[in-house]
């Protein structure tokens, strides 16, 4: 089943909105926390948070760079799921530890804040 070009380009506005949306989301909400009240289980979290976002931004920037063929027909199903699955990658490689940024970031911000 194919879609056609006006539904390309509203689903392609549409993941762009959505990956804002994010972004100001955690803006509000590391912006809006005072780390000094915030427990130890709210810090954590909105460190992880970001750094879900900052590798799920890093997986799009990737797939950018991969070079594609003319002949090569385009897969619908990454068009289409392509966006939740970075998010679930970001999430699952956050949860996992596998960088440890948050981690960092959360030893820093106590660190920095005299908690």
């Amino acid at each position: 089943m194919a879609i056609s070009i006006g539904a390309d380009y509203y689903l392609n506005n549409a993941m762009t909105s959505q990956s804002a949306t994010k972004a100001d989301k955690l803006s509000s909400s590391l912006g809006g926390m005072d780390i000094a009240k915030a427990t130890d289980a709210e810090l954590l979290e909105s460190c992880k948070e970001f750094e879900a976002y900052l590798v799920e931004q890093m997986l799009k920037g990737m797939e950018k760079t991969i070079p594609k063929d003319e002949d090569d027909e385009e897969n619908a199903y990454m068009e289409q799921f392509g966006d939740i699955l970075y998010t679930q990658v970001s999430k699952s490689i956050v949860e996992n530890g596998e960088l440890g940024l948050a981690r960092q970031l959360f030893e820093s911000m106590k660190r920095n804040q005299g908690i």
